[in-house]
């Protein structure tokens, strides 16, 4: 009977019993040699994880916007009665669309300041960007107040039946 511990073999086995817990025949994967598998799966994943945003950025993605023009429906007559407004979404981009006495007008909802994007105040019937008070006239998109540097830009509107369009492209 030995009085001291048993010996430690280099690969973190039990030398007294050879492949304990496996099949005959079996390959046995060390513990150094999985902690190598997993530091690597680690280090590629982390480098994937850095690289894919990078990517991303500098591919651009295809739109609806860059296949082509065409009229995207943003709303109707009855729901936008005369002197009232809305900003509606036009593919990626936002639009304002008010209903004036001189007819239907839209504009990119997107302020010429610092790009904030506008609303329409019914009380003040003006195109207001809510960031730094930037006022824009209703027909025709001009600066009333503000800091904004240019008027905002027009879009083409068209109305059939009682469908408010948008023409893109």
């Amino acid at each position: 009977m030995s009085g001291g511990l048993a010996p430690i073999s280099m690969d973190g086995g039990d030398p007294t019993l050879p492949n304990a817990g496996e099949e005959p025949g079996a390959p046995a994967v060390s513990r150094r040699r999985f902690l190598r598998f997993l530091m690597g799966f680690s280090v590629v994943s982390s480098i994937a994880m850095v690289i894919t945003p990078i990517v991303g950025f500098l591919v651009p993605t295809k739109t609806s916007s860059s296949v082509g023009g065409g009229k995207v429906l943003v709303s109707t007559t009855e729901k936008l009665p005369v002197g009232s407004g809305a900003v509606v979404a036009v593919g990626s981009k936002p639009a304002v669309v008010i209903n004036t006495d001189g007819g239907i007008k839209a504009y990119s909802a997107i302020c010429t300041h610092l790009g904030c994007i506008v609303a329409w105040d019914e009380t003040a019937k003006l195109i207001v960007c809510p960031c730094h008070d930037g006022r824009f006239n209703p027909t025709n998109g001009a600066v009333v107040s503000g800091p904004p540097p240019a008027p905002l830009p027009s879009l083409t509107v068209t109305v059939e039946d009682k469908d408010i369009y948008i023409v893109t492209g």
